[in-house]
């Protein structure tokens, strides 16, 4: 079974030494979002130059913001770096909240916008002089685009019927968050895999990221993922997927219970199509010391199933 872990700390050197710390407990991915130290990329390319097999993976960068130009030449300085394969590009269009009221551009075609996108960027990381005059993205990119030195995989942050398409012909897969497993095996997973299977593409990958708490009180547990995942609910592409899934609430979406309910709830994701697990998992207690003690609780477990396979 491949875990992985959400990625973070307040400075490149605490990534760097949680970087190595997964590794060392055999951990297969580390996931960073877009916030961890203002822009993750700096960290995630020391980090991966200091370790040797973890993947280390954003989930996910806003496409909004950055050319796919821009965006292609960034990933390319991240694994020069790394001087080793392993960084995954994960990104996605984000949300209207963000894109229209923060940053001031249009929401209104984040498809469209999506898709032009993504085929700019995966031709770019193959090596392609790209030549596109799109409705939202231009790009005539002939020797500005720097040298690959490993393959880049890229993933979409899918939930949209047109976006798992563009996931599963362009990208190389998915990565979600808060979409349960009746969500990936109802949604998710039929449709990036027919729209992988009909251009010939191999099968994508379905990264399936939640909160996870080992604790013996299941309420409990959901009080304490309410922090990391309670303001998800309220955003409409999240919703939908949760409403998919059979979720009223974010927090009813999280992982928790004690290790034989975690390990089944685990189980499901990988039987629901999920190729990979993203765990963020969420202390439990009222003292440091009990916090302390409820996260390796959830790590042990998640590490007992890595060696289970």
């Amino acid at each position: 079974m491949r875990i992985g872990l959400t990625g973070g700390g307040s400075s490149a050197d605490k990534i760097v030494q949680q970087a190595k710390e997964a590794e060392a407990e055999g951990f297969t991915s580390l996931w960073y979002a877009s916030a961890v130290t203002g822009d993750p990329l700096v960290a995630m390319a020391v980090a991966g130059r200091e370790t040797t097999r973890i993947e280390l993976g954003t989930a996910v960068l806003q496409t909004y913001p950055c050319h796919p130009l821009l965006q292609a030449n960034r990933a390319a300085s991240v694994v020069s770096a790394m001087n080793r394969p392993g960084f995954t590009l994960g990104l996605g269009p984000s949300h209207e909240g963000l894109i229209r009221d923060v940053y001031g551009l249009s929401y209104d075609h984040p498809g469209r916008s999506t898709e032009e996108y993504v085929t700019i960027l995966t031709g770019l990381l193959r090596g392609e002089a790209v030549d596109v005059k799109g409705e939202d993205w231009t790009a005539r990119t002939a020797e500005r685009m720097v040298p690959i030195s490993h393959r880049v995989p890229v993933l979409l942050a899918a939930l949209s019927p047109r976006l798992l398409r563009v996931a599963g012909q362009l990208a190389d897969g998915v990565v979600l968050w808060m979409a349960p497993a009746r969500a990936i095996e109802t949604h998710v997973a039929p449709k990036v895999h027919a729209a992988a299977t009909a251009v010939g593409r191999p099968a994508p990958r379905i990264v399936a990221g939640l909160p996870v708490a080992v604790h013996d009180d299941p309420n409990e547990a959901r009080a304490a993922t309410a922090a990391t995942a309670a303001g998800y609910g309220s955003l409409p592409n999240y919703q939908r997927i949760l409403r998919i899934g059979g979720a009223s609430t974010a927090t009813e979406a999280a992982i928790v219970g004690d290790e034989a309910s975690v390990r089944d709830q685990l189980r499901n994701l990988i039987d629901a199509g999920a190729t990979d697990i993203w765990a963020n998992v969420v202390p439990v207690g009222d003292t440091r010391e009990a916090r302390a003690l409820s996260r390796r609780r959830t790590t042990d477990l998640l590490r007992e199933l890595l060696d289970q396979g």
